[in-house]
């Protein structure tokens, strides 16, 4: 009789993660909801749309987000969501609702939505890295050839 326990396959399978041949998507947010495709973008950060998802491994691929100034939320949302940011010092939280966000900085919305779903620690940080949000249509990563996302 043996003393070690055994899984059915014998081993684990750990994935063999290659930084230099990740996948780079485009999402073009014009039209879309902001909740629902926020959702999708952190599966594909996180690398969950990969037969090779393993949790403790950053397997995610580049998500390049375009025309952020033109996501839709539903309902009222436009000026009951605030975001807030607060300094360390006595009064020095301060709230900004979303109406006012989306024409300062609208990028910060998409952000702010895909990073509340990726873990809080240095995996998830190394996650929210790959995302990159422009407001138009423009954006420097031509090179890289992104394969356009849709979501039907």
């Amino acid at each position: 009789m043996s003393s070690s326990v055994a899984t059915k396959s014998g081993k684990t399978f750990l994935p063999k993660v290659d930084h230099n041949n990740k996948k780079w998507w485009i999402v073009d947010l014009e039209g879309v909801t902001l909740g629902r495709t926020a959702t999708k973008v952190a599966d594909i950060l996180h690398g969950k749309n990969k037969p090779i998802y393993t949790p403790h491994m950053d397997v995610g691929d580049h998500v390049v987000v375009i025309n952020a100034e033109k996501v839709k939320v539903s309902g009222d949302k436009e000026k009951s969501i605030k975001y807030y940011r607060y300094s360390g010092y006595p009064g020095g939280l301060s709230e900004v609702a979303l109406e006012k966000m989306r024409s300062k900085h609208p990028e910060r919305i998409f952000e702010h939505a895909v990073r509340g779903m990726l873990p809080k620690t240095r995996l998830g940080r190394s996650m929210f890295r790959k995302l990159h949000v422009y407001a138009g249509t423009d954006h420097p990563h031509e090179a890289q050839q992104p394969e356009k996302l849709t979501f039907a």
